[in-house]
């Protein structure tokens, strides 16, 4: 069995491609990683499937913003939930605060008995909550499978004593997954920092639209973003990073 484990975060079909070709574990499926990712089409995901059987796991999160959501919300999160569960998604990526910054319970519980059998991650919510410790102790008590954090840091690199200490904490009682600003050349310290196994990416390029005409002076989305550029997953990063993963399960 592996003990190193690759997920990446893909939002369009182009990116899952390069994960599996590029000898991704996992994938972590979404649409406008741009603005940190929401729930993806279900036709995302049939089409995904329908070329290759690499393991997915869908993040459930209905809007851009924080991770307070009205009982509203919360109903379309566990209705998403039960659907994925029904089209074979193998797992799901979710969380919840309550306005005192700590995880919610209560919701997460709902999204855990809607999840059924599926895998449960719970995603970079907790590097929001007010104390990581207890965050720590929630997801285990809630029976969440792994947790995917950056150790509350803008980046896995700079939160690596947080994460070091979570997964010491953690007894094995939970997986601990490192995310946010990983690459193939910053893993091998992270791994050697913390000793985690697990490891998140998108390993994005840039890539140009192919409109040739282009109108000036409208913007149909973010002004800080251009609507032609596009973002996709390298497949040649996410062979980089399976390769080091490779060597450390090797040495």
């Amino acid at each position: 069995m592996k003990k190193f484990r690759l997920e990446i975060c893909a939002d369009s079909f182009e990116s899952a491609k390069a994960a599996w070709e590029g000898g991704a574990d996992r994938i972590e499926l979404c649409q406008n990683l741009i603005i940190g990712g929401t729930t993806p089409s279900p036709h995302l995901f049939r089409q995904i499937r329908s070329r290759n059987s690499i393991r997915i796991h869908v993040l459930i999160r209905p809007r851009f913003g924080d991770f307070l959501y009205s009982e509203e919300e919360i109903q379309v999160m566990v209705e998403e939930i039960k659907m994925y569960r029904e089209m074979g998604a193998e797992g799901i990526v979710v969380g919840a605060l309550t306005p005192d910054g700590r995880l919610d319970r209560a919701q997460l519980s709902r999204f855990m008995e809607a999840a059924g059998e599926m895998e449960v991650t719970l995603h970079r919510a907790f590097d929001m909550c007010r104390d990581p410790e207890d965050g720590l102790q929630a997801a285990i008590d809630l029976g969440i499978h792994r947790i995917l954090t950056s150790g509350q840091k803008n980046s896995a690199l700079e939160g690596w004593e947080i994460l070091k200490g979570l997964r010491e904490e953690s007894k094995g009682k939970i997986r601990i997954m490192a995310g946010a600003g990983v690459s193939p050349e910053n893993i091998p310290l992270l791994c050697q920092k913390t000793g985690i196994t697990e490891y998140h990416m998108s390993g994005k390029k840039i890539v140009e639209s192919g409109m040739k005409y282009r109108k000036e002076g409208v913007s149909m989305g973010l002004p800080s973003f251009s609507e032609y550029q596009l973002f996709r997953t390298d497949k040649n990063q996410v062979e980089k990073a399976a390769a080091c993963l490779r060597n450390l399960e090797e040495d």
